[in-house]
C-alpha cells in the first residue's frame, strides 16, 4: 500500500478516535447526573392576589428556584415555574406533578405565596380565592396534604415539600375562625423532607429585595457541590438566621431517608459558577454590618448580586442625614418675689422704641 494511502488512513482513524473521546467525555455529565434517577418538580410562586394584597416576592422566588432545579438536573412541571395561579389551575399543577412522578426517583414540591392553617390544616392559596367561612377553603385552596399525597403513592425514594408560605393570613378578618399565624407542622411520611421558611406557627418575611430571604439562602445552598440534602436545609437555615437578624428561623421536618442524595455532587454535574456559594458567605458576613463599606465593597464585587437590591436599601439608610434635634426650651428659675428669670440666651429682634428696659 503507497505510503500516502497509509497516512491518509491513520488520520482517519485519529480523527474518529477523537470523535469517540469526544462524545464520552460530553455524554459523561449527563450519565451521572442520570445516576441518581429521575428529578421531577413542581415549582409556583404565587403573587397577583385578586381579593386580598399582593405580594411582593413569590414569582420572583420561583423563577430563582426553577433555574436552580433545572441546572441540577430536574425536570420542571409545566417546563418552567408555575406563576400566578388560579384554583383550577392549581389543581391541575398539582395532579400533573403526581402523574409525572410514576418512575421517578425524587420529587420536589415548591411554593411560594400566602399560605395559612385553620385549625392544623394548612392550606395554599390560589390568587383567586375570597373565603368567607371555612366551609369554602376546600373548594377556593389547596390543602398541603394533597400534595404530601401525590408524592407518597408515586413509588418515589425522595420526596420533597417546601413551603414559603408563612406570612400572615390574609384572611384573618373575613370570617375565616379557627385559623393561627403561620403554618401548622405536618408530619413526614417515609422518605419526606418538608421544609418551612419558619418556624410553625410563626410568620416569615417576604424580604426586601427580590426574593424572599428563605430562597435567596435556599438557591445558594443548593448550588454548593458536595452538600447533601440535610446539610443544604442546615446550611439554609443558618443563613436565613443570620440574615434576619434571628427574627426568622427556618424549620425542617423529615422521616428517615434510605441513602445519600446531593443537588450537585462534585465536577461532573453542571457547573453552577464559581461565584455561587462565595455571594452568599460574602453577604452573610456584612449583612448586619453598621459600616457602609462593608455594604459598598460587597455592591463593587456583586453589582447584580442576589442581595443588591437589599445592600443598597440598607446603604441608603446608613448613609441618609441625621436631622439635628429640636431645640430644648431654655431653662428658667424662680427669682426670691416669685418671678420667672431667664437662665438661658436670648436670640430675638426687637423693633419699636429705641430705649427699652428688660427687667
Amino acid at each position: 500500500m503507497p505510503a500516502r494511502s497509509v497516512l491518509r488512513l491513520v488520520l482517519v482513524a485519529v480523527l474518529l478516535l477523537g470523535s469517540v473521546l469526544a462524545l464520552v467525555v460530553s455524554a459523561e455529565p449527563a450519565r451521572a447526573q442520570a445516576a441518581g434517577g429521575r428529578r421531577i418538580a413542581l415549582v409556583i410562586g404565587n403573587s397577583g392576589y385578586r381579593h386580598v394584597d399582593r405580594l411582593t416576592n413569590p414569582a420572583n422566588d420561583a423563577r430563582l428556584i426553577a433555574r436552580t432545579l433545572q441546572g441540577a438536573g430536574f425536570t420542571l412541571v409545566g417546563d418552567g415555574p408555575q406563576l400566578d395561579l388560579d384554583k383550577p389551575r392549581f389543581d391541575h399543577a398539582v395532579q400533573a406533578f403526581g402523574s409525572a412522578l410514576q418512575g421517578a426517583e425524587v420529587a420536589l414540591f415548591y411554593y411560594s405565596g400566602h399560605g395559612m392553617q385553620v385549625n392544623g390544616v394548612n392550606w395554599l392559596v390560589p390568587v383567586d380565592a375570597n373565603p368567607t367561612a371555612p366551609r369554602d377553603l376546600d373548594f377556593e385552596m389547596v390543602d398541603a396534604s394533597l400534595v404530601l399525597r401525590q408524592m407518597e403513592n408515586s413509588g418515589t425514594k425522595l420526596n420533597m415539600l417546601i413551603l414559603d408560605a408563612c406570612r400572615n393570613n390574609p384572611f384573618a378578618v373575613r370570617g375565616v375562625r379557627g385559623t393561627a399565624s403561620g403554618l401548622a407542622e405536618m408530619q413526614a411520611p417515609e422518605g419526606t423532607v418538608i421544609s418551612y421558611a419558619t418556624q410553625p406557627g410563626n410568620v416569615a418575611g417576604d424580604g426586601n429585595g427580590a426574593d424572599s430571604p428563605y430562597t435567596s439562602a435556599l438557591a445558594a445552598a443548593i448550588r454548593q457541590p458536595g452538600l447533601d440534602v440535610f446539610h443544604v436545609f442546615n446550611q439554609v437555615g443558618l443563613s436565613v438566621k443570620q440574615l434576619t437578624g434571628g427574627v426568622q428561623q427556618p424549620w425542617l421536618a423529615s422521616s428517615p431517608i434510605s441513602g445519600n442524595f446531593y443537588f450537585f455532587n462534585g465536577p461532573v454535574t453542571i457547573n453552577p459558577g464559581p461565584q455561587a456559594s462565595d455571594e452568599a458567605v460574602f453577604w452573610q458576613s456584612v449583612a448586619n454590618s453598621r459600616n457602609p463599606g462593608d455594604l459598598q465593597a460587597y455592591l463593587r464585587r456583586y453589582p447584580n448580586g442576589s442581595f443588591a437590591e437589599l445592600a443598597q436599601q440598607r446603604l441608603a439608610a446608613l448613609t441618609a442625614p441625621v436631622a439635628p434635634p429640636p431645640a430644648a426650651s431654655a431653662p428658667r428659675s424662680e427669682t426670691p418675689g416669685g418671678r420667672s428669670r431667664f437662665d438661658g440666651t436670648w436670640d430675638v429682634t426687637l423693633a419699636g422704641e429705641s430705649h427699652l428696659e428688660i427687667p
